[in-house]
């Protein structure tokens, strides 16, 4: 039997005019039909038009959006190293990415690409709406083999995929072209960079051409030491774009409701304008000490804790109201922010459903305000649970209060549950309050109450001394003779 040519199938649409069709092997008909039956149903569109300084609006014969300016490499043969695509959240990064890697594999023979997670890799690099599968023409679209996290382009071209957890497994690889998505956010982002930086050796193309090694990092901005220090090398180009710049391809329920909540914010210049924030000199947290996880473990003691406002009005102090939880290893999660300005009745009543919400354990609310105002809506519920209050005294400065919490954030000992942006308001008001400055941190407040409520739970328990406890007891029996012996 006829094997297919050397190069790859033919074109599909002369199929039915290659008499040697028939005399093919079973899985060679069946690809090159696949191939015929996936062009009849692509959505696919070219990407890159002949102008360099085009917006991706449609023009000429472009009827479709297609790549802005920005979305542009800058000329290969050119002295840049790193291209570091610093957009805001949905401006483009990743079509950008999938769309330069696809291009490149007409010559480069290795390909490195890393992503923060293994599922990263997987569900935003690779099968992605904006991914390389996504955006690959279909007659050059790769085989995907997701076990051994591995491309092949129809042309040979190889890319291997890696997850940033693993730096050591990038010592190997070799490679002439490296994406990176969202290395602002890798957590060993040094020990990644620098092994994968001695595997970019390659040097001879496909088609026999000199390789100038090139990365393309696609990552929304975080104040992180590499972040500052990758943005200052003389030999990365830096394109920073808002995510207004996209915002046409961006479903109407992002627009209404994610822009609104984080525009204007300090988190929003980040997310949403791909600004690299400088940490705020004085402000007792930095970005680089929070840390976050997807989902929290199994937790052995939960809280709610409560700063309440002194006042109820227009004006008011909002309420801070944070649930915070620990696990058996004394690691402290930060679950849910509920601060608010209510009224008094109003947050007392929020407490209570976050408490019922989350079996908590104890509500942990100072002393200046609310304990019988909580008491109170505890016995109003119907239904409620009967709850262990726990106050706190304020007497002490805010900063002498925080500062065991913040060297607790910088152990990598306190965790923020979910998504980043799920707590942008308290991440916020840690990383800009300034003490002594400004408006009371409602919220650092709560967090504080709360987290040192658990911490001091985790500290080791001393052995009794019976005759010391028998001491205790008749000291107190003597001091309270009212209430005698149990």
């Amino acid at each position: 039997m006829s094997e297919p040519p050397p190069d790859g199938l033919p074109d599909p649409e002369s199929l039915e005019a290659l008499g040697e069709f028939r005399y093919w092997k079973p899985e060679y008909q069946e690809r090159a039909l696949s191939i015929v039956r996936e062009r009849e149903q692509s959505t696919w569109k070219p990407f890159f038009c002949t102008n360099r300084r085009c917006d991706g609006h449609p023009h000429d014969e472009w009827q479709h959006e297609h790549a802005r300016a920005d979305q542009w490499p800058p000329p290969w043969s050119a002295q840049w190293l790193t291209l570091l695509l610093s957009g805001g959240r949905g401006s483009g990064k990743t079509r950008s990415g999938a769309e330069i890697t696809n291009k490149v594999t007409a010559n480069v023979p290795r390909i490195i690409l890393i992503a923060a997670t293994g599922p990263d890799l997987r569900e935003t690099m690779i099968e992605g709406v904006s991914g390389i599968m996504a955006t690959s023409k279909p007659d050059q679209r790769p085989h995907w083999e997701p076990s051994k996290r591995k491309l092949t382009w129809p042309n040979g071209c190889v890319g291997q995929g890696f997850s940033a957890e693993e730096p050591d497994r990038l010592r190997g690889p070799e490679s002439g072209y490296v994406w990176a998505d969202e290395p602002g956010h890798w957590d060993l982002v040094d020990d990644v960079w620098d092994n994968m930086m001695f595997g970019l050796r390659i040097k001879e193309g496909m088609n026999g051409q000199p390789i100038v090694p090139k990365i393309i990092a696609t990552s929304t901005p975080k104040p992180t030491r590499w972040m500052k220090k990758i943005t200052k090398d003389p030999s990365t180009i830096v394109r920073r774009v808002s995510t207004y710049a996209n915002i046409h391809n961006l479903s109407p329920v992002f627009r209404d409701t994610i822009l609104s909540r984080y525009e204007g914010t300090r988190i929003g210049r980040q997310e949403l304008h791909g600004e690299l924030l400088e940490d705020v000199e004085g402000a007792m947290w930095n970005w680089e000490m929070i840390h976050y996880i997807p989902e929290a473990p199994e937790l052995v003691r939960i809280v709610v804790a409560v700063d309440p406002a002194g006042t109820a009005n227009a004006k008011s102090d909002e309420t801070g109201i944070i649930v915070l939880g620990i696990d058996a290893d004394s690691d402290i999660y930060v679950l849910e922010d509920l601060t608010g300005r209510y009224s008094p009745e109003r947050w007392a009543s929020k407490t209570v459903q976050a408490y019922n919400d989350w079996r908590a354990d104890a509500i942990v609310v100072e002393r200046t305000y609310g304990q019988d105002m909580v008491k109170h809506t505890l016995e109003s519920v119907e239904g409620g649970r009967l709850a262990n209050i726990i106050t706190v005294d304020s007497r002490r400065g805010k900063q002498l209060r925080a500062e065991p919490i913040v060297a607790l954030y910088e152990r990598g000992r306190i965790w923020h549950v979910g998504e980043r942006g799920a707590l942008a308001d308290l991440e916020d008001e840690q990383t800009s309050w300034i003490p002594g400055q400004g408006a009371s941190p409602n919220r650092v407040d709560a967090l504080v109450h709360g987290a040192t409520e658990l911490a001091k739970r985790t500290m080791p328990l001393a052995i009794a001394d019976p005759n010391l406890v028998l001491r205790n007891f008749n000291r107190d029996w003597r001091e309270t003779p009212t209430r005698g012996p149990r």
